[in-house]
């Protein structure tokens, strides 16, 4: 009987839990269409109410003022940087944001710069409010999808890409 009350207890708790976990999934994608390197942010809503909160003293309303969007949108873009694996700064352009369902999307991009071979990529966004927020990145569109964690102190990652394969038919 106490193991059943233990397991209820667990399953009562789980989505208290879960819901403690700041997380957000960033989208990098190299899009051959528009030669642009695209970023799509994801934050719960949930998050990003608390967030502003803490960011924006005074009442800030995520959820139906554009500006506070647009501060909020402002606020992630300058947690977020690109470059080259030489170090050169890949200039990310806003793109927008919207409310989405339960989450908030923030959207960016920068041209393909030629020849490149991977990406590195600084993603401090609310790890300054939440030292245990999880910034998980996929990098798509350029050979197999890398993902990136940025968790603690992680500062700068990288993806590399595979080379092309020369094609050998003839």
């Amino acid at each position: 009987m106490r193991l059943v009350l233990i397991f209820l207890a667990l399953i009562i708790a789980a989505p208290v839990m879960a819901h403690q976990l700041k997380a957000s999934v960033t989208t990098v994608l190299f899009n051959k269409r528009t030669n642009n390197i695209e970023l799509m942010h994801r934050f719960y809503l949930h998050d990003t109410e608390h967030a502003v909160e803490h960011l924006f003293p005074g009442g800030a309303d995520i959820i139906s003022n554009k500006q506070d969007q647009q501060r909020f949108a402002k606020y992630i873009e300058s947690h977020v940087a690109l470059q080259t694996l030489s170090g050169d700064p890949l200039n990310l352009v806003e793109v927008g944001a919207q409310v989405d369902g339960k989450f908030f999307w923030v959207y960016q991009e920068a041209p393909i710069p030629e020849d490149i071979q991977g990406i590195r990529m600084s993603h401090g966004a609310l790890r300054d409010l939440w030292p245990a927020q999880v910034n998980m990145v996929n990098v798509e569109g350029k050979g197999k999808v890398k993902t990136l964690h940025f968790t603690q102190n992680d500062t700068w990652l990288e993806a590399r890409f595979e080379p092309k394969q020369a094609n050998t038919s003839q």
